[in-house]
């Protein structure tokens, strides 16, 4: 692809996607990512009145030291505003990241540390293709972008997110994981839970029979739901889902009778009336099981249940401008577009949720969140390409 007679400069989105994987910033620590991405901008010449950050991290479940990073750049061709997204975080084991190119891969040369690709590649697409524009000064319509803060702890950023500082897009882009040729259009939904199980405490060799173990209540659940098919993949007839119970923390001592277990599970499906149902079989089975296991007093535990949306499935309309956009995008690159529902969470579905639809793209990561993670060089190029097309093109 060239623009004006020039060709990308991939010698610069390369060194950029390298530099930002060497970052720490894990969830909550995204402040040396956000600097910098500001630093960069500065650089070219973008006017700091342009760059903002919200206050999403004084919202989020973790105190962060940053919000969302926004550059809103106003349009010198006609067209509708166009927004380009990625999220900043990395998951804690990219922390040490050592970027290096091995022939058509960068990887990390610290063998017990993650890549970092997921997605610092997104963000060196969105960095690389507002670069490009400020610099070479091309004609663009409207644009925002936006790197977002928590995306991997619950899509915390983009649930947080000024909308206002956007400055109302019309067409939506948020690069993520996999493939350039991928268009994920679709989401699941996820529900998190917090489970409290109180029990009686009492000598497990002394007095037995006057505790209530939270350890069994806790375990009698889980048993109970896996063997009722509502743990892990869920298939009921026609519909589908998915649950885990994911942290487990109780007891102190052998000899003690534990009287209290503290769990962390999810449910997620596609449809919500079946993951509310999966979230109801979830909680029947502690509430059955603590009611089961009684002290030689007839005294049983009690199961505090707590939980909270993390995001709502979404699936946009076939003929979305956004989808058709970022298909053109695609084929004019040299692929084929496939498009994706994922099983997870992504910012999308947030946006999507606040009236923006929003199409996810991938920049060439493979094997993301595992020590053997990998940037595919080509893949991100393509990723690069397709950027700088939606953010250019004139008739989207």
């Amino acid at each position: 692809m060239t623009l004006n007679g020039r060709k990308l400069n991939f010698r610069r989105a390369i060194k950029l996607v390298t530099e930002l994987m060497a970052l720490p910033g894990k969830s909550g620590e995204e402040g040396c990512v956000a600097d910098y991405i500001t630093k960069k901008l500065h650089a070219a010449g973008v006017s700091p009145a342009m760059i903002c950050r919200d206050a999403a991290n004084r919202r989020t479940p973790i105190r962060g030291d940053t919000g969302n990073l926004v550059l809103a750049l106003p349009g010198n061709m006609q067209g509708t505003r166009r927004l380009l997204m990625a999220h900043m975080d990395t998951v804690p084991i990219c922390v040490g990241s050592s970027p290096v190119r091995r022939s058509d891969f960068i990887v990390s040369s610290n063998s017990q540390r993650a890549l970092g690709a997921d997605d610092r590649a997104g963000c060196a697409v969105v960095l690389n293709s507002a670069l490009e524009i400020v610099e070479r000064g091309l004609p663009h319509p409207p644009l925002t972008f936006c790197w977002t803060i928590q995306e991997e702890i619950g899509l915390h950023g983009a649930r947080h997110l000024n909308h206002a500082i956007l400055r109302k897009p019309k067409r939506a882009f948020n690069w993520d994981g996999g493939s350039w040729e991928k268009l994920t259009v679709g989401a699941t939904g996820g529900y998190r839970m917090a489970i409290k199980i109180h029990g009686i405490a009492s000598h497990a060799g002394g007095a037995p029979e006057r505790g209530v173990s939270a350890i069994a209540i806790a375990s009698l659940a889980i048993t109970e739901l896996v063997r009722g098919g509502w743990h892990g993949q869920i298939c009921k007839g026609s519909k589908r889902g998915t649950s885990n119970v994911g942290s487990f923390h109780g007891g102190e001592t052998t000899n003690v009778v534990s009287d209290y277990v503290e769990l962390k599970a999810e449910a997620r499906s596609h449809d919500p009336r079946f993951r509310n149902r999966i979230l109801k079989e979830i909680e029947k089975a502690f509430v059955g099981a603590a009611g089961q296991i009684k002290n030689d007093s007839g005294q049983s535990g009690r199961v505090d249940v707590d939980g909270r949306l993390d995001y709502e499935a979404f699936r946009l309309q076939k003929d979305d401008p956004s989808v058709l956009a970022a298909e053109q995008a695609v084929v004019e690159t040299g692929g084929q577009p496939v498009r994706a529902v994922a099983n997870g969470g992504l910012d999308a579905n947030w946006m999507v949720a606040r009236g923006i639809p929003t199409v996810s793209l991938g920049c060439g990561q493979v094997n993301q969140h595992m020590t053997g993670e990998a940037l595919d060089v080509e893949n991100f190029k393509n990723a690069c390409r397709i950027g700088m097309f939606l953010a250019t093109q004139p008739k989207l």
